[in-house]
């Protein structure tokens, strides 16, 4: 059995929009999993029904073995809160609380936190902790957000373009990061416009078009595809 499996997953909003379309995929444990696709192809829809911040209308999304689509209430927030770490392509952050206060804000509502400076240590900021956002530039926002992210001990790290704006340096710092995360044996699903960089670290990709998986396999051997160098990496 796969650590997360999508099980003909369906995603329909009103009227007549299939965000997802009978998707099916699996990612192991402790895999880096990148997922590739043009705008509007369905990529933040899977990792918010995979995150518990939206539902699936039909299929099955399970996490070592757990069905998470049938939890609802108190179970669900728990996942969400214990189980999952969350980075977003806008950073979240509380602008009247330093770096350190915004991971210990976060830490309250989860079990056995790690120390909020431990978790901005491990993404490079720890000569940070008393800095407000606003001092803060880009990339150590988004850096930051990802200490927030950590602090949980999550089973899986859902991201969603965390590079999305950042200038080359910090954009190579955030997948330095992301490698770091993967090789601790922490599983991760990327989504990211970078798709040649996201490739080249991931371990097993899926590219997505209108909902659906149209083509899968090993990160590295879809970075040397053809038709994936013309279609999204503009070469």
């Amino acid at each position: 059995m796969a650590y997360i499996e999508f099980d003909r997953v369906c995603k329909l909003y009103p009227p007549a929009t299939r965000a997802l379309d009978n998707m099916s995929f699996t990612v192991e444990k402790g895999e880096l999993c990148v997922i590739v696709g043009h705008s509007g192809a369905g990529k933040t829809t899977l990792l918010n029904i995979l995150g518990g911040m939206d539902t699936a209308t039909s299929g099955h999304v399970r996490l070592d073995g757990r069905e998470i689509t049938g939890l609802g209430g108190r179970a669900l927030t728990e996942y969400r809160r214990n189980d999952v770490g969350f980075v977003f392509q806008f950073y979240n952050l509380v602008q009247n609380l330093t770096a350190r206060e915004n991971v210990e804000l976060a830490a309250q509502i989860c079990h056995d936190p790690i120390p909020a400076a431990e978790a901005l240590e491990a993404v490079g900021l720890g000569h940070r902790l008393d800095n407000f956002p606003a001092q803060l530039s880009g990339g150590e926002q988004q850096m930051l957000a990802m200490g927030r992210a950590l602090m949980s001990k999550p089973r899986i790290v859902l991201m969603d373009e965390p590079s999305m704006g950042l200038s080359p340096i910090f954009v190579e710092e955030i997948f330095n990061i992301i490698k770091e995360i993967s090789a601790e044996g922490t599983t991760v699903l990327l989504v990211e416009q970078n798709a040649k960089k996201a490739l080249s670290i991931a371990d097993r990709a899926y590219v997505l078009e209108t909902g659906k998986i149209v083509l899968e396999g090993n990160a590295k051997d879809l970075l040397n595809d053809e038709s994936i160098k013309k279609a999204y990496l503009g070469e």
